[in-house]
């Protein structure tokens, strides 16, 4: 089908004095055309509905006439506009032009369309040739093409279409992406909202295989670039995407990670920092176990080895950004580098636990195993100038914090004293205060709070020195407040869980006499104790919690148990542990979690055996009948517990004191 001349296709009217003038055509003239089975008449039809419609602005908002001119489009014709417009090897002269036409009334239609009629299949089915288009369409028409299909994705049923689409058909958009940013936008779209309500296993597998083809096949495309929106695109992906669909160990890591370390060395921008910290982050969140390796490889005998200069360039990121933070809170631009600082955490605490596994494996090698040692390779000097730097950074981490949640919770300092409402007592002195947070979002829900504290705690928890575990303890009261609202809102979906990272810190914090006393001050047994006490009623009944729950449990015995033996004297209202676990019914040994829950009860029997132990001689004697019974339990626990294993060990320790 070869396309006619529009331009000459004119309708003319002699006029007295032998002039000629151009009729605009009726709405009635156009139907006609469009509902002829000629297809120059078709084709003619089209040509001139684009031409009215962008030349009518009264028209356009007629929703009704909109809606009639889009019923007498036949789908089909468009589907062979784009079809012989899209094939390279068309013989049709004019087969460009039919294209053209096809899409822009697609386009115009698109816009145009009441909400309703964008959810007719008639406007949807378009997607895929339009999809299928782009490779051979001119850089004008492409533009058109890519702007359609972000309308047409915001509507449910299209961002479906588009979803369900074989890759093939995405193979197209994918290889122009480079060029066009916007098509990354069509993905992030069409994956996280078009994939909504997919509830059968073996369709989230096929989707699954999908995306993991479509971000290979994104890989692809973008190698020779410096691949900035490609690694914002792929972090937006693993945040936000619903977690069945997140491909499984995918080939792509690799791929990714050259691309960070290659952007990472080479004077990178502020949108390339911010693209490559984003996905790192997200990398070392999702696969845990494959992306340290891969990101943190360092080259054999390098003088500044790749993991010291990337850690250097996140830690000055932070440095440089956390002094202003507070005053941003409210900016438009907060959601941005929030996120980006709390990315620069997420690889700063995978780093630490690298950096201390590898130092473990200096001090203590394990032949025969796949040692971090391998491949992560720093001198000594340089060890000891990023463990400087990063102890720097977390001290100025810590100070944001305490600013945060002074401003969020306990007060503002330097405001008038009339603007202040009543008293806050901390560790740095007692002030007014005037409560003040984020108007989107609460220093509690915060995640940058979260990663903040994480990186906090692994240091503290694994690093000897003592001045930051100080430091720590002024968080105090942030920790026991935000342990609480944890436990309330655990089981929410935005409720974020601080309890592990907490008891974390407090494993480094509690070595110092300064901790201790911030602990105490702050009610800090009678929450812990709470929640420990909780886990162990509850885990009577086979099932009711799960693994994690059981390490928490432990954690908390841990820490209770470096406060009890700094005490000396247990007081009074400590034995409270005593007399409730003495009550405890163990459970039967078809328990889910029995391995997990057994080292919980015997490091929960440990604390309690300390308490005894350090309690006054008429404590005991008071407390002599709970002795008794935990003494059973022991024994009862001591049966299970496998011949030789840490926890038979443990138990014989605590029934060797108990008889004593």
């Amino acid at each position: 089908m070869d396309a006619p001349d529009v331009s000459k296709l004119q309708v003319e009217d002699a006029d007295a004095g032998g002039s000629s003038q151009t009729k605009v055509p009726s709405i009635e003239n156009i139907q006609q055309l469009l509902k002829t089975k000629d297809d120059t008449s078709r084709f003619v039809g089209l040509a001139l509905l684009k031409s009215v419609l962008d030349n009518s602005p009264d028209l356009q908002s007629e929703k009704e006439v909109i809606v009639s001119l889009w019923n007498s489009v036949s789908p089909k014709f468009l589907d062979r506009l784009l079809r012989t417009g899209s094939d390279p090897g068309s013989e049709s002269k004019n087969s460009k032009d039919m294209l053209d036409l096809a899409v822009a009334v697609i386009h115009t239609f698109a816009v145009l369309l009441p909400e309703d009629a964008k959810q007719d299949s008639k406007l949807l089915n378009r997607i895929p040739r339009l999809a299928k288009a782009v490779l051979h369409s001119s850089k004008e028409t492409t533009k058109v093409i890519i702007e359609t299909l972000l309308t047409l994705i915001t509507v449910p049923d299209g961002a479906k279409s588009f979803a369900n689409l074989e890759v093939d058909d995405w193979t197209s958009l994918i290889e122009i992406a480079p060029e066009h940013s916007h098509v990354l936008t069509i993905f992030i779209w069409a994956w996280e909202k078009g994939t909504l309500g997919i509830e059968d296993e073996n369709a989230k597998a096929l989707m699954r295989a999908k995306i993991n083809s479509g971000i290979q096949s994104f890989v692809s495309s973008f190698i020779g670039t410096d691949a900035t929106s490609l690694l914002e695109f792929v972090s937006h992906i693993l945040r936000n995407l619903d977690e069945n669909l997140i491909p499984q160990n995918p080939k792509w890591i690799g791929s990714i990670t050259k691309l960070i370390r290659n952007l990472a060395t080479n004077r990178p921008t502020a949108a390339s920092r911010s693209a490559y910290t984003n996905c790192a982050g997200a990398l070392l969140l999702i696969y845990p176990e494959s992306t340290p390796r891969l990101l943190f490889l360092d080259e054999k005998d390098s003088s500044k080895p790749f993991s010291y200069l990337f850690i250097n360039l996140i830690l000055v990121d932070l440095r440089a950004t956390l002094p202003t933070l507070l005053e941003k809170l409210n900016d438009p631009e907060y959601p941005r580098i929030s996120q980006r600082l709390t990315s620069a955490l997420d690889i700063l605490t995978a780093f630490i636990g690298q950096l201390v596994a590898w130092m473990e494996e200096l001090d203590d090698p394990k032949p025969g195993t796949d040692s971090a040692s391998i491949w992560l390779r720093i001198s000594p000097d340089l060890v000891l100038k990023l463990s400087r730097s990063i102890a720097e950074t977390l001290s100025v981490t810590m100070e944001y914090l305490r600013d945060r949640w002074d401003a969020s919770v306990a007060g503002a300092q330097g405001l008038h004293p009339e603007a202040r409402t009543g008293n806050a007592h901390t560790n740095s002195g007692s002030h007014k205060t005037l409560a003040w947070d984020a108007k989107d979002e609460r220093a509690a829900t915060d995640a940058f709070i979260l990663s903040a504290i994480r990186a906090i705690a692994l240091w503290v928890r694994d690093d000897d020195g003592d001045v930051l575990r100080k430091e720590g303890s002024g968080l105090m009261d942030m920790f026991m407040e935000l342990y609480q609202s944890s436990s309330s809102t655990s089981s929410q979906p935005n409720g974020l869980d601080y309890r592990l990272p907490i008891l974390a810190a407090l494993e480094g914090i509690l070595r110092t006499s300064k901790g201790i006393d911030a602990f105490n001050s702050h009610d800090g047994w009678a929450i812990l104790s709470r929640d420990m006490l909780k886990i162990l009623e509850e885990s009577s009944s086979p099932g009711t919690l799960q693994d994690a729950d059981f390490v928490r449990g432990t954690r908390i015995a841990f820490a209770l148990h470096i406060v009890a033996e700094s005490e000396g004297s247990t007081p009074e209202d400590w034995m409270g542990i005593v007399t409730a676990v003495a009550a405890y019914d163990v459970p039967s040994m078809e328990s889910a979690n029995d391995a997990t829950c057994l080292e919980f009860q015997t490091d929960v029997l440990q604390l309690t055996t300390t308490l005894l132990e350090n309690a006054n001689p008429g404590m005991k004697k008071r407390y002599v009948h709970s002795a008794r019974a935990i003494r059973g339990l022991a024994e009862q626990l001591r049966g299970r517990a496998e011949e030789g294993s840490d926890t038979a060990k443990q138990l014989e320790d605590v029934l060797s004191t108990l008889d004593a």
